[in-house]
């Protein structure tokens, strides 16, 4: 069920212009899929799908291409070697700090990813405070950073 409401979301926001969560439950009820904003917006998430411009001052859901993943993965491990200086996590909050003037790139690489356990991000000069979803997750994110810049 999940698996075809899924692939039933991408068909529709590849052939259609739909801006809001609203508007894919509205074609998901229209092809007979029973669902709810919540399971929509968890399946949104899952999916990694993102809004984009339309082209006419407006946005739309959109999958982002693998290959711009691929490139960003390469420049987020460059940027990510070169600036960070350590990290550290507390709960559910990770603080990567960086060299001075580069902690807004390290918090807009971030971000980028799209990562559905980084809530968000909060960037100053030399430090980026990240808000994971919970404290496995902002420890399995150090993990991963600090096999990243060795």
């Amino acid at each position: 069920m999940k698996a075809n409401r899924q692939k039933k979301i991408l068909e529709l926001i590849t052939e259609k212009s739909i801006e809001t969560q609203e508007q894919l439950l509205k074609e998901l009820h229209d092809c007979g899929y029973k669902s709810t904003q919540a399971t929509v917006s968890r399946d949104i998430k899952e999916l990694r799908i993102i809004k984009t411009l339309d082209g006419l001052g407006g946005y739309r859901y959109s999958v982002p291409r693998k290959n711009e993943g691929e490139k960003f993965d390469a420049r987020f491990r460059v940027i990510f070697r070169e600036c960070v200086t350590s990290m550290d996590y507390a709960q559910n909050l990770v603080v990567v700090k960086t060299m001075p003037g580069l902690g807004a790139a390290a918090g807009a690489n971030i971000d980028a990813l799209h990562m559905p356990t980084v809530v968000g991000t909060l960037s100053g000069d030399d430090t980026t405070l990240v808000i994971m979803r919970d404290s496995e997750s902002a420890m399995d994110f150090c993990e991963e950073i600090r096999k990243m810049i060795e």
